[in-house]
C-alpha cells in the first residue's frame, strides 16, 4: 500500500509509537468514523486514526461529545477497524463509560477493544482517573491519555477556551501527564495547551505527545477529518490548517446532479441498459 511519504508499510502498533518517538519521527493522526473514509484516509498512509467522541459533532449533529454512547462508539470504531490495514486504531472512550467506578470502566473497555477490534482506547483525564487507566492496563488493553482541554468536562469548565495558562493548571498537566506515562499509557494527546508547555511535557514524558491546538513541539499531530477537510463550516479555530474545500465541492457535484436529473441529461443512452 502506497503512502505519499510513508516507505514502511508494518501495521503500525503502539510499539512503533514508542519507536516513531525516540527516531525523533513525527506521528500523524486523523479522525475518522466510517468504512469509507477510514479507507482513504489509511490508504493516503495516515499513522493512527482516532474514532473520536467527536463523532457526537460530526456525525450526529450534537452541540457537544457527552451524548454520544457506548453502543455508537463500537458501531463508528468496528466501521473503520473494517477498512484500515497499516494505521493503528484508537477509540475514544465516551462520557459515563469510564467515571462511575473502576468495574465499569474496565467492563466497557473490553466490550469495545471485543466488539470493535479497534487497537486501543483513549480516556480524557489526569490523576482524577489514574486508579481506572491503571485497571484497564491491567486487563491488557493499550490507553492513551488526553490531557488540556477534555471536551467530557465541558460543563465543568464552561468554555473550549486554552487550558493550563495559568502555572498551577501547567504544573497540574505536567504532573499528570508524567503520571499518565509512568502508569503505562502508550502515548498522551495534548488539546488546546500553550505551545511551550506542551513541548516541555514532550521532552520530560518517555512516551508520544499528539498535540491539537498544542503548537509544533509535540511529537505528532490530530485533527478532526471534517475540518481539516473543508466539510464543516463556521468553525475555524488558530490551530486548524485546511487541505481541502470539500464542503463547495460536493455542493457543486449535488448541485449539477440536481440539475443534470431536472433536465433529463443524467441518465443518457450510454448510462442506460
Amino acid at each position: 500500500m502506497a503512502g505519499y511519504l510513508v516507505s514502511d508499510n508494518r501495521k503500525v502498533t503502539t510499539h512503533r509509537f514508542m519507536e516513531m518517538k525516540q527516531k525523533g519521527e513525527k506521528i500523524s493522526m486523523l479522525t475518522s468514523y466510517d468504512y469509507t473514509m477510514a479507507g482513504i484516509v489509511d490508504k493516503a498512509g495516515i499513522d493512527a486514526i482516532l474514532i473520536g467522541d467527536s463523532a457526537s459533532n460530526v456525525m450526529a449533529g450534537n452541540q457537544t461529545t457527552l451524548p454520544i454512547t457506548v453502543d455508537q462508539m463500537i458501531y463508528h470504531a468496528s466501521s473503520v477497524v473494517r477498512a484500515v490495514q497499516r494505521a493503528l486504531v484508537v477509540c475514544d472512550m465516551p462520557f459515563g463509560s469510564y467515571q462511575i467506578g473502576s468495574h465499569d470502566a474496565v467492563a466497557n473497555a473490553i466490550r469495545i477493544m471485543k466488539e470493535s477490534g479497534c487497537d486501543a482506547l483513549k480516556l480524557e483525564g489526569g490523576v482524577e482517573i489514574i486508579d481506572k487507566v491503571k485497571r484497564i492496563l491491567d486487563a491488557g488493553i493499550p490507553v492513551m491519555g488526553h490531557l488540556g482541554l477534555t471536551p467530557q468536562s465541558i460543563n465543568k469548565f464552561g468554555t473550549y477556551a486554552v487550558r493550563a495558562k495559568e502555572e498551577a493548571e501547567a504544573e497540574k498537566l505536567i504532573s499528570d501527564a508524567k503520571l499518565l506515562a509512568d502508569t503505562g499509557c502508550f502515548g498522551v494527546v495534548l488539546e488546546k495547551v500553550p505551545a511551550q508547555l506542551a513541548a516541555r511535557v514532550t521532552s520530560e514524558i518517555s512516551v508520544p505527545t499528539i498535540g491539537i491546538g498544542a503548537g509544533n513541539g509535540c511529537d505528532g499531530q490530530v485533527l478532526v477529518v471534517a475540518d481539516m477537510l473543508g466539510m464543516t463550516q463556521g468553525f475555524s479555530p488558530r490551530f486548524l490548517r485546511r487541505y481541502a474545500n470539500l464542503n463547495e465541492v460536493i455542493t457543486d457535484a449535488v448541485g449539477n446532479y440536481v440539475s443534470d436529473v431536472k433536465s433529463g441529461d443524467f441518465p443518457n443512452e450510454s448510462e442506460s441498459y
